[in-house]
C-alpha cells in the first residue's frame, strides 16, 4: 500500500516485483553515471579551451561509440531476463479468471466448482472504519501464499487493465481475448490495485484487492 509523500515503489510482495525494483535501481545508477559524466565534460569544455587535436581524436570517437553500446547491453540483459521470468508460467497451483466489466471485476476460481463472485468497490458512505477509501471491495480475491498463481484476464465490454503494483502485475483485459500472467506472493497480507486503463466515466472506481493467506486459511475460505 502506498503511503503519503512516498517517493519509491511499494514494498515488493512477489519475486517478480523484487526483480523489477532491483532493475530500476540498476538503471537509475547507470543514468546517474551518464549524467555525471556529461556534466563533467560540459564543465570541462566551459572552463578550458579544448585543442583541435582533442576534438578530432579518433580515440575519443571510438570511446563514445563503444561506451554507449556497452551501457545498452548492461541494461538489456537484465531486462530480457525479467521479461522471460514474467512470461514463464509453469504448473500453477491455482488458476483464477478475472473479467472486467463497466465498472467492476468478476472472478472465477476455475479449479473449484461454483466459486465465482463479483467484486464491487465499497461506497464511501458504507466504508467501515479503518478501511481505505476508493480501494476497498465487498469481495476480495483470496489466494494461498507462496504458491504459483495463474490469472487469466479478459473483458466483457471495453478495455480494462488488471494491475497490482506490489505484486508486479499489470495485464490488459481485452474483449474477445484471453491474456494470462502469473505471480507468487512471498508474504501474507492485503495488496491493493486498480484498473490501469481509462475505460470510461467510472474508471477510477474499479479497485482490486488481493488477500494472501496461508494455505490452511485458504482451504477453509474456499469451503465456506
Amino acid at each position: 500500500m502506498a503511503n503519503q509523500s512516498q517517493l519509491g515503489f511499494q514494498d515488493a510482495s512477489s519475486p517478480i516485483m523484487e526483480e523489477l525494483v532491483e532493475f530500476h535501481d540498476h538503471a537509475l545508477m547507470v543514468a546517474l553515471a551518464i549524467c555525471s559524466l556529461v556534466l563533467y565534460l560540459l564543465t570541462l569544455m566551459l572552463a578550458e579551451k579544448l585543442s583541435s587535436n582533442t576534438v578530432d581524436a579518433q580515440e575519443v570517437e571510438l570511446i563514445w561509440t563503444i561506451l554507449p553500446a556497452i551501457v545498452l547491453i548492461l541494461l538489456a540483459l537484465p531486462s530480457l531476463q525479467i521479461l522471460y521470468m514474467m512470461d514463464e508460467i509453469d504448473e500453477p497451483d491455482l488458476t483464477l479468471k478475472a473479467i472486467g466489466h463497466q465498472w467492476y471485476w468478476a472472478y472465477e476460481y476455475t479449479d473449484f466448482k461454483d466459486l465465482t463472485f463479483d467484486s464491487y468497490m465499497i461506497p464511501t458512505t458504507e466504508l467501515p472504519s479503518g478501511h481505505f477509501r476508493l480501494l476497498e471491495v465487498d469481495h476480495r480475491i483470496v489466494i494461498p501464499m507462496e504458491s504459483p498463481i495463474r490469472i487469466i484476464i479478459t473483458a466483457n465490454d471495453v478495455l480494462h487493465s488488471w494491475a497490482v503494483p506490489s505484486l508486479g502485475v499489470k495485464t490488459d483485459a481485452i474483449p474477445g481475448r484471453l491474456n494470462q500472467t502469473s505471480f507468487i506472493t512471498t508474504r501474507p497480507g492485503v495488496f491493493y490495485g486498480q484498473c490501469s486503463e481509462i475505460c470510461g466515466a467510472n474508471h477510477s472506481y474499479m479497485p482490486i484487492v488481493v488477500e494472501s493467506t496461508p494455505l490452511t486459511h485458504f482451504e477453509h475460505w474456499s469451503t465456506l
